[in-house]
């Protein structure tokens, strides 16, 4: 078994803030040059973000906040003023994505997107227009919701219901939610904790299965609601065990749990988060599909282990980690920090080697990834202490 932190020759915390550093400087260069020529930036499979040809108000544009979200972790490590200001210089984009047409041109990911935006700048600068345009984004998200089978729908224009992606959710969606929760907070309305709730029960009630493995998307029918079957998009195949997958719903309900107080949410996410510890082999980062077929390659998914390490700080925060969770974070840790999945070379723009992407239902390749490289910063901040305050 590959060695934690506590045990390897370089002291664990020298380890976490070596790569905390890298990361640091890399967005410096990168947020700067998002910034000359805005687009989505999703994955790059030889760690050039700026070859993925993808327009800034795209409906599928999902990835652009992990490089402010990176951004302003590099502001809580250094307080340079730069980071904040190259963020800030997004507004604009940010404020036109809400508006007209290009709001109709949006899907769930508004959580990622505007958690990571105007939630996260809120926080750290008090200003009250980063306030109101969360808020809006947070309006634009509950209007997704689908009240007659309890859900968020995933992807589509709201308009558009002759699609296929008429009645789909997808667990990925567990990481939208914390927008709902802190839009309740912040304007006393109830409904964006009760649709954020109700989406998580029905998530709670269809996507885990009985072996707490989990369906990477799940089907409503359109019209009445009611749950149809699973689905997917993302994993290996309908009924197979996709890692990353797992782990949003590890870090999804844990932080849903940290909103209300539910133990059921608390329940869900240990026993889902143990599954997953369960499945990791001697490599520690995961296979991306927990259920390939026999002699399919092991393509592993760091982006997975880097979101698992963050799902297991935040159930260490809220005092519900036990030891085996504790020394899988750090396993998960060390390896990420090995020269085997680290990209040191300051030329390439991504941080973290092999993550997983889709090639096609059922396929899979490996690339950097963006939000590979958020969470593993956010990990490595969290790890040495530093305020994550935006989920």
């Amino acid at each position: 078994m590959t060695p934690s932190l506590a045990s390897l020759p370089v002291s664990a915390t020298k380890l976490v803030r070596r790569g905390l550093h890298l990361c640091v400087q890399k967005i410096r260069r990168n947020i700067s040059e998002l910034n000359d020529k805005p687009t989505t930036w999703a994955i790059g499979l030889d760690g050039d973000y700026t070859k993925w040809n993808e327009g800034f108000f795209e409906i599928g544009n999902w990835t652009t906040s992990f490089f402010t979200g990176m951004s302003l972790l590099a502001w809580e490590d250094t307080e340079d003023e730069h980071f904040i200001r190259e963020v800030e210089r997004l507004l604009p984009l940010y404020q036109q994505k809400l508006e007209g047409e290009n709001a109709a041109n949006t899907m769930h990911d508004l959580g990622f997107l505007y958690s990571l935006y105007s939630v996260a700048l809120h926080k750290l600068t008090g200003e009250a227009h980063h306030r109101d345009l969360g808020i809006r984004a947070a309006e634009a998200l509950a209007d997704r919701f689908i009240p007659e089978g309890n859900y968020i729908r995933a992807w589509g224009r709201m308009d558009e219901d002759s699609t296929d992606n008429a009645g789909l959710a997808i667990i990925d969606c567990m990481m939208n939610l914390p927008l709902l929760f802190w839009a309740a907070n912040e304007t006393g309305d109830p409904k964006y904790r009760d649709i954020a709730i109700r989406h998580s029960d029905t998530t709670l009630r269809n996507f885990i299965r009985e072996d707490d493995s989990v369906f990477h998307s799940y089907r409503f029918d359109p019209m009445t609601g009611e749950p149809s079957h699973g689905d997917n998009y993302c994993g290996r195949g309908v009924d197979t065990h996709w890692a990353r997958g797992t782990t949003w719903a590890m870090y999804g309900f844990a932080l849903a749990y940290r909103h209300t107080g539910d133990e059921r949410y608390l329940d869900a996410s240990i026993r889902v988060t143990r599954k997953f510890i369960s499945l990791l082999d001697d490599e520690v980062v995961p296979v991306w599909d927990f259920r390939l077929n026999e002699g399919e390659p092991l393509l592993r998914d760091s982006s997975a282990a880097a979101v698992a390490a963050c799902a297991i700080q935040e159930l260490q925060a809220l005092g519900k980690a036990d030891a085996s969770m504790l020394g899988a974070k750090d396993e998960l840790l060390a390896r990420l920090c090995s020269a085997d999945y680290l990209d040191t070379d300051m030329n390439c723009r991504g941080v973290l080697k092999f993550s997983e992407v889709g090639d096609g239902v059922g396929n899979a390749r490996s690339a950097y990834t963006s939000w590979g490289d958020y969470y593993f910063m956010e990990a490595l901040a969290r790890e040495l202490g530093l305020p994550v305050s935006w989920w």
